[in-house]
């Protein structure tokens, strides 16, 4: 049976961040998700996650800063990482140690660095014939961006290996975030594949990739067997609601999950990550669980 984490930065958004865990669970989640932690100290968020019996599943490093005030001013100035960033190398480093103190206290094994906006200096045109090329490596990774970002990734997985910890690295389409610096699987895994550490994988956003070039179900009949997909999300398409809603058919694509699980052995978490429709209503993230629902009594 496939196993399905609230993402507390998008669902139940009525409620305090603290209350979300105690709503998740008697909506029968069995793990979470959220952006950041930082707001909250690293014991409180624990002795939430004790109460309700919830798994710690995910979390990002800071997107920017080097403690708990400076990351959240970070993200409300919208950076959106910092790996693949020349010059930021020790601020980098520094959020993801703050990262490492977090997940030892919230028992979490994954962690998921943002790479980064390509500055603007650095933006190929929009009508740049290398933009046309979706099967060469995506046109806005400039060299010393792309030696950078390898780097820091390197670094942060032997330092996270040897406390047990993943690292993870998401494609995230350049509509919700325009000029991201990692928008493809392709791209992705081919980072993964170079860096060669076997703590360092891809979170495979199933919302992400419709957007961005398509093609999902094959894409995860491609990715999951290799090894290299530690965690998936979902959201409908186009308007990131519920995923019965949309162009995404994703009881194909749950069916495609689980039987791809049987024959490979995956057994990672699926993150929702999507705003409920019915908006931050009482009520509202749970009127739009019929899909869970049925997913997970059927």
């Amino acid at each position: 049976m496939l196993k399905f984490a609230a993402n507390l930065s998008f669902l139940y958004n009525e409620l305090p961040f603290m209350e979300r865990f105690e709503a998740a669970a008697k909506d029968g989640f069995k793990g979470v998700e959220y952006l950041f932690p930082y707001a909250f100290g690293a014991q409180e968020i624990a002795s939430a996650l004790k109460a309700t019996g919830l798994k710690q599943v995910l979390f990002n490093a800071p997107p920017a800063g080097h403690d708990r005030d400076t990351a959240q001013l970070a993200w409300d100035q919208g950076v959106r990482g910092t790996t693949c960033l020349p010059g930021r190398e020790d601020e980098f480093k520094r959020g993801f140690m703050l990262a490492l103190e977090y997940a030892d206290v919230l028992k979490c094994t994954q962690i998921h660095v943002m790479a980064g906006l390509v500055p603007e200096a650095l933006r190929l045109p929009t009508h740049s014939p290398a933009l046309l090329n979706t099967s060469a490596p995506h046109a806005a990774t400039p060299g010393p961006m792309r030696d950078t970002y390898l780097r820091n990734l390197r670094w942060a997985a032997e330092t996270a290996a040897s406390v047990g910890r993943d690292v993870l690295i998401e494609p995230i389409n350049t509509r919700d975030i325009p000029h991201f610096f990692l928008n493809r699987q392709d791209d992705a895994h081919a980072i993964v594949k170079e860096i060669n550490l076997p703590n360092l994988k891809v979170q495979f956003d199933l919302y992400h990739c419709q957007i961005v070039e398509g093609d999902v179900e094959n894409k995860l009949r491609h990715y999951l067997p290799t090894g290299q997909v530690a965690h998936l999300q979902i959201a409908g398409v186009p308007q990131r609601h519920e995923p019965d809603t949309g162009e995404l058919n994703y009881e194909r694509l749950f069916d495609t999950i689980e039987a791809l699980s049987a024959e490979c052995g995956w057994n990672g978490w699926l993150g929702c990550e999507y705003r409920p429709a019915l908006g931050a209503v009482a009520g509202g993230t749970s009127g739009g669980l019929g899909w869970l629902k049925k997913r997970t009594t059927s």
